[in-house]
């Protein structure tokens, strides 16, 4: 049986069909790599994906940011807000201790004028008999011990006044006086507080007066008021003044 030569152009399509198969095979085992698209100037361009595929960017961890960010307690604050925060916080302690001294003052000045106005007044009602009493027996030591009361001003006032004009009036009209605080029905000495601060209280008092001397038939009463003025001093409340209304 004679042979046949196969002619050159079949071989190379045989060739090519073979070479064509092969990469078909090899394909076959690797899957495909995806594509991108890409749009330029109007037009989609396939581009074809890596050998490996495409990798992702690193994911950004907490740390990172924690360690960019500064931390709370750390935040900086600038020198000219500090100074101002420093000048807001001194004047609101200022403020504050002057806010409690001013209380403290206002509670410590309340407390020791109730305590005043209760002192004068028990003061008042000891001393007021033995101011406004004499006999004329024994004015050296009726005046001595109503000086013994008084105070200020009205100490050397007094002195002057019963030496110079009731002392001998007294003595001439052989005249005796003696003073009482009036009390009502309910037996509570008639005197109360006018006005009153830590150092000085005015006590108003209804005085009964009975008098007897040559001038009189019997026994005169008088009723007075009296304004009393007292004052704080070393030696305890003393009388400063003494006003007949």
């Amino acid at each position: 049986m004679p042979k046949t030569t196969p002619n050159t152009g079949t071989r190379r399509t045989m060739t090519a069909a073979a070479r064509a198969a092969a990469k078909r095979a090899e394909r076959g085992h690797r899957a495909p790599a995806p594509e991108t698209s890409v749009a330029v100037a109007g037009r989609t361009v396939l581009i074809e994906a890596p050998k490996n595929g495409w990798e992702d960017p690193p994911e950004p961890s907490l740390g990172s940011f924690e360690e960019d960010a500064p931390a709370k307690d750390e935040v900086e604050i600038h020198p000219r807000g500090r100074r101002l925060l420093t000048l807001v916080l001194g004047v609101l302690l200022l403020a504050a201790l002057v806010a409690t001294a001013v209380l403290g003052w206002h509670y410590r000045d309340g407390s020791r004028t109730a305590s005043a106005r209760t002192q004068a007044l028990t003061a008042a009602q000891k001393a007021a008999p033995v101011v406004l009493s004499y006999d004329y027996r024994h004015l050296d030591k009726d005046f001595a011990s109503a000086r013994t009361y008084l105070t200020g001003g009205f100490h050397a006032e007094y002195g002057k006044t019963t030496k110079a004009v009731v002392g001998p009036t007294a003595k001439k009209y052989r005249a005796v006086v003696k003073a009482t605080i009036a009390a009502p029905a309910t037996g509570t000495p008639a005197a109360s507080v006018v006005s009153a601060s830590p150092d000085k209280v005015v006590v108003l008092l209804f005085i009964n007066q009975v008098t007897e001397s040559t001038q009189v038939s019997g026994a005169r009463v008088d009723l007075n008021r009296v304004r009393m003025t007292m004052t704080r001093t070393d030696g305890g409340w003393k009388v400063s003044g003494v006003d007949a209304l």
